[in-house]
């Protein structure tokens, strides 16, 4: 068995792309135990990358003597910072045709059959809808008594109406690794049926995961003097969210003008030169939501600075696009900077718009939906920017400040019930809580 440098597994060097033409990327071959016929079988093992989603281990068993066979795939990609969940509301049988990315620690359910496939109980894939209902009814019949026959059968029925698209069903993805994916084919559009939603990780999940806290933590001085932190840049040590490769993340506290303090943390990479940034709030959630609406109408309008926090939301009316939070994360840029991690997102890194996955017709709408990006940011193009921030904590620069902007509105307004949920402030109790 081949001993894999340590340096190359930390630089991530060692899962490629899959090319005919690289003679190097060959599976790796391996004598192990076939728990069939307990004799000796090969095991062939290929570290690849699969395009704009991840690192994957394919690996492959057969044994000479029993001809048994066995393959899987596990996902050597990192840990995504927040949990998913995914509920689609399934309508029509052109809903069965979505393609679903199902992480081993995902767990899947359909309340209308009362149905649920808990997590690490098979391994993870990638398939369609339709072909998920196939699997469960293999899964059922697998998992079910013989003594209640009889309800496998109603059971099934029950699955092959969902199939036929006689009746609509719900499909609810909740991965903590946030690994998992469901398809959103009117991309960049919003999708209706399909709500997405990120969450913290509870201790219970870290430690299924396997994430571990450290036992020890240092005691630190506290730093009273603020102004002692706003001058000081601290450094801690992390991994790369590209190549996993050791990082440092600097982290600093900025007073933005006419708006709030914020913490902005940057890292980058040595090794393969990835750089990010992540914008943080550094007060409190407002009383009321903000919603910022500026009419572009210059070119230069592409260098106002603009602060998205991570509840952040983003629309463009006439494009009759939106982007909900957290799916660009907190950033601090300009509205060009913005404009162009919204293409990356939906175009560049879109995981459906290449290989097997992609259609034509798909692959020629983002590609205009692009174009359209591309003439925004040139001033060829009259359209709205709408910053929908329900934390309040969002800000776009007025280039006539202290004077109002002719071309830009704030609105303050108060949030739903809906809204207070996804923040976690319902359940928020900071008076009398100790009764």
């Amino acid at each position: 068995m081949s001993v894999i440098a340590e340096e190359n597994v930390r630089g991530g060097s060692v899962f490629k792309e899959i090319n005919a033409d690289d003679e190097d990327s060959q599976p790796t071959e391996i004598e192990s135990l076939c728990m069939n016929c307990y004799q000796n079988g090969m095991t062939r093992i290929l570290l690849t990358k699969i395009p704009f989603f991840k690192e994957i281990i394919v690996s492959s068993f057969t044994c000479p003597n029993c001809s048994w066979s066995n393959t899987e795939i596990q996902s050597a990609g990192r840990i995504q910072d927040q949990g998913i969940t995914y509920t689609l509301n399934v309508k029509s049988k052109q809903d069965m045709n979505r393609e679903v990315v199902k992480a081993d620690s995902a767990t899947t359910r359909i309340p209308e059959l009362d149905f649920e496939i808990p997590p690490y109980t098979q391994k993870g894939c990638k398939y369609s809808l339709n072909f998920l209902l196939i699997w469960i009814t293999i899964f059922t019949f697998q998992e079910t008594a013989p003594e209640v026959a009889v309800k496998i059968s109603e059971f099934i029925d029950k699955l092959k109406k969902l199939k036929e698209g006689e009746s609509g069903f719900t499909l609810v993805i909740d991965d903590p690794s946030g690994n998992s994916f469901v398809e959103n084919p009117f991309a960049p559009q919003k999708d209706e049926a399909l709500s997405v939603c990120n969450y913290t990780r509870t201790p219970q999940q870290d430690a299924q995961l396997g994430i571990k806290a450290s036992n020890e933590e240092e005691e630190e001085k506290p730093i009273n003097d603020i102004d002692s932190m706003r001058n000081e840049v601290l450094t801690f040590n992390t991994n790369c969210p590209e190549c996993n490769a050791p990082a440092s993340t600097n982290m600093k506290l900025v007073q933005i003008p006419h708006f709030k303090e914020v913490i902005i943390m940057a890292t980058n990479c040595d090794d393969c030169g990835h750089r990010t940034n992540e914008v943080k709030s550094g007060g409190a959630t407002e009383e009321l939501g903000t919603k910022i609406t500026l009419h572009l109408t210059d070119v230069s309008d592409m260098s106002r600075d603009l602060l998205k926090s991570e509840t952040c939301s983003i629309l463009i009316p006439e494009l009759e696009f939106e982007l909900g939070m957290a799916a660009v994360g907190g950033k601090f840029t300009t509205l060009e900077g913005l404009l162009k991690d919204i293409k990356d997102l939906i175009v560049s890194k879109n995981p459906f718009t290449c290989g097997d996955s992609s259609t034509s017709d798909r692959t020629e709408k983002l590609k205009l939906f692009g174009q359209k990006i591309d003439k925004i940011m040139t001033g060829d193009m009259d359209v709205h920017i709408v910053l929908d921030d329900p934390a309040g904590n969002s800000y776009l620069q007025n280039i006539y400040a202290p004077d109002p902007d002719p071309e830009m509105t704030t609105e303050k307004y108060t949030r739903t019930f809906e809204q207070n949920e996804d923040l976690g402030l319902n359940d928020m109790k900071t008076e009398g809580y100790q009764k």
